[in-house]
């Protein structure tokens, strides 16, 4: 590993925060804090922590003595000085002289010695970087560190890397404990530039920020040396033997196997609801290297490679079969088996826990978050893509680190009871923050037409309720929504083109799980008096605004099937589906067929909870009234803007957000099918009943 450290940029560092009030310290340790947080060998999401101990004025304007550290939940990659809270260091080091401290005291004396009373919470290690006397130190979970540190010996394969040079401290839970623990180990060996906690991660300190940050580099690299030397001398990774069977048989793709798993880990809270979960794939050679290892059950469930990682990944992930792509229902099967093994062996490692500790712990959602498929790659799950993505990270990291341990020696973690101790450590749950979920959280919606000003406001509307959404659209039109700041993953897809729908549903499927609720939204209007329109534009039309519908529905509802939880698919019709316009004809007849074909939707698929409605939207106004708008009336040439929004019952301009809000309020009606919800200001004639 290389240094980074780059003095322009430190000295640029120093002048752009000297100009909002933060000092060299403060400004250094920022830049030094990114560095790391770039690397994600070092941490990943909010793990690790740095420190620095300077002087600051209180509201007295007193020149105090103060620890600035990184905030709790905050990343190293992105940090800034407000992320940093500044704490009164005095009161802090006072603490060494207590025999013990509970973890409430501890939080109350950190804030309540804080500049700022609005500032982050600490780092929980806030003590420990307290108690040493450096001045600038730096806290990472180095892969390479930890893949030697987390072996049954890791200790004496420490020694023999790192030598006098850094000091071990045994596997403690963080916190006050912790903090004593390493100012003793460190004050019997005081010139060391490093302290190793073994299993758990690695410190750097000293009297510059470059300092610091140059051990920490220094000493990985050490670690990266001795990883390759041990590659180089081991056999190469032996796979678990593959029958003549599995060697010829197709595999599933990730597309189709992601639906499977993301049903079976939706808890059912209610009838025919379910809390669900979004789930991502990743594949490379080393996690199919990993995934397909002989060993694979031991080393992958022996648990987490540092503590942190367990709040997020579960203590060990789930393992499962080759899916074959003929055999989906037994892999199916599988799978359902290995999920509910978990559920049984967390629940008593829970127990177990619990009644170690006292009784008072209430059990977290006991659903596995990483599940391992050989042959195929890793499954993440989350309460979000976010979260599904971080999960993923961790899940990488840790084969990375495993992998490295096993070229080395026997990959070790800590026991199941240290694991459930920071598992239901409050002040580990706090990184997870807590907040009330909106109504559409968890749910994966796909809109089709998604850039045009509907499609967009409908994006924007599930968006605010809380759901994850992809649009579909033609490939210009789709990259434009990709950059529009919408926060939506956009797929270029020609929803005329099966092969183009079967595509962009598999890539839905490997970045969300599955699907929730299809918006077939995508339209065009063809115009022609039906008695002489030529043939070719009525197919065209049809292509579009029926059999497009009918083609992206079919992929929704499979993917519904599989994963077994319902869903909705919502439908534009127009108001051309039951009010026919002058030479609207090639538009209005495929929309009528799309209307009955919802309907047919709900017939077919009600039982398996699959609801079907449609919204008939009319008199959209979107900026200008469209040429579209006014060819629709018989006096199109002397209408004027005004009249025309004028001539709905209510008098009332109908928007696209008026449409989105419809196709969301029909998504949450769970108990609502075959309906069609009329969108126009009133037009009795376009009205259903």
């Amino acid at each position: 590993m290389k240094s980074l450290w780059n003095e322009s940029d430190a000295d640029e560092a120093i002048q752009h925060y000297a100009q909002k009030g933060v000092g060299p310290d403060l400004a250094l340790t920022v830049y030094a804090t990114r560095l790391i947080g770039r690397e994600r060998t070092l941490v990943l999401h909010g793990g690790g922590n740095s420190s620095v101990k300077t002087r600051m004025r209180d509201l007295n304007r007193r020149d105090i003595e103060v620890l600035s550290i990184k905030g709790s939940g905050w990343d190293m990659a992105t940090i800034e000085p407000l992320g940093m809270p500044a704490v009164r260091l005095e009161p802090l080091r006072a603490l060494l002289a207590l025999e013990a401290l509970s973890d409430r005291d501890m939080v109350n004396i950190q804030r309540q010695n804080l500049l700022d009373s609005e500032a982050p919470n600490p780092s929980v290690e806030t003590l420990l970087h307290a108690f040493l006397p450096h001045k600038f130190i730096q806290h990472t979970h180095a892969n390479a560190v930890l893949a030697l540190s987390d072996q049954p010996n890791g200790e004496s394969v420490c020694r023999e890397v790192f030598g006098a040079d850094v000091a071990l401290v045994p596997y403690v839970m963080p916190g006050f404990n912790l903090s004593k623990k390493v100012k003793r180990v460190l004050d019997e060996n005081p010139d060391v530039s490093g302290i190793i906690l073994l299993k758990h991660g690695v410190l750097t300190f000293g009297e510059t920020a470059r300092v610091a940050y140059e051990r920490m580099i220094d000493l990985v690299s050490k670690a990266e040396s001795r990883i390759e030397t041990a590659r180089a001398r081991s056999a190469p990774v032996r796979r678990a033997p593959a029958s003549a069977e599995t060697a010829q048989t197709r595999l599933a793709e990730p597309g189709r196997v992601a639906p499977i798993l993301r049903g079976l880990l939706a808890e059912p809270i209610g009838p025919g609801e379910y809390r669900r979960t979004l789930v991502t794939f990743r594949t490379s050679d080393a996690i199919l290297d990993y995934v397909n290892g002989a060993n694979v059950e031991r080393y992958a469930g022996v648990g987490p490679v540092t503590p942190d990682h367990a709040i997020f990944t579960k203590p060990w992930p789930v393992i499962l079969p080759p899916p074959k792509a003929d055999a989906l229902d037994e892999f199916a099967f599988a799978a359902r088996a290995a999920i509910g093994r978990f559920l049984l062996r967390y629940r008593d490692y829970f127990e177990q826990g619990n009644q170690r500790v006292g009784g008072d712990r209430v059990m977290l959602d006991p659903y596995p978050r990483v599940l391992l498929v050989r042959s195929l790659g890793l499954f993440a799950a989350g309460p979000s893509s976010t979260a599904a993505d971080v999960i993923a990270d961790l899940a990488e990291a840790t084969i990375e680190v495993v992998s490295a341990a096993e070229a080395v020696g026997r990959y070790d973690s800590i026991t199941p009871s240290d694991l459930f101790d920071i598992e239901y450590w409050p002040l580990e749950q706090a990184k997870l923050g807590r907040s009330t979920e909106k109504r559409l959280a968890r749910h994966s919606v796909v809109i089709t037409g998604g850039a045009g000003a509907i499609g967009a406001a409908t994006a924007t509307a599930f968006k605010a309720e809380g759901a994850e959404v992809t649009i579909l659209d033609l490939p210009g039109d789709a990259l434009s929504a990709a950059g529009s700041g919408l926060g939506v993953h956009a797929i270029p897809c020609d929803v005329t083109d099966q092969a183009a729908i079967r595509t962009a549903f598999d890539e839905v499927c490997k970045h969300f799980g599955g699907v929730d609720v299809l918006v077939s939204n995508a339209g065009a209007a063809w115009q022609g008096a039906i008695g002489s329109v030529d043939e070719s534009v009525l197919r065209a039309s049809f292509e579009v605004n029926f059999w497009a519908h009918q083609r992206v529905a079919q992929a929704a509802v499979e993917i519904m099937r599989r994963q077994g939880t319902g869903g909705v698919l919502l439908f534009n019709a127009s108001k051309q589906a039951m009010n026919p316009g002058a030479k609207l004809g090639p538009y209005g007849l495929p929309k009528a067929a799309t209307l009955h074909l919802a309907r047919q939707y709900a017939v077919d698929h009600g039982a398996e909870g699959i609801r079907a409605n449609v919204v008939n939207a009319d008199r959209i106004r979107s900026g200008l009234l469209t040429s579209e708008m006014i060819r629709s009336r018989a006096d199109a040439r002397s209408v004027t803007e005004a009249e025309y929004m004028s001539g709905n019952l209510l008098g009332l301009e109908v928007t696209p957000s008026d449409v989105a809000d419809a196709f969301v309020h029909l998504a949450l009606s769970q108990k609502t099918t075959a309906a069609v919800l009329t969108v126009d200001g009133g037009n009795i004639a376009a009205s259903v009943r």
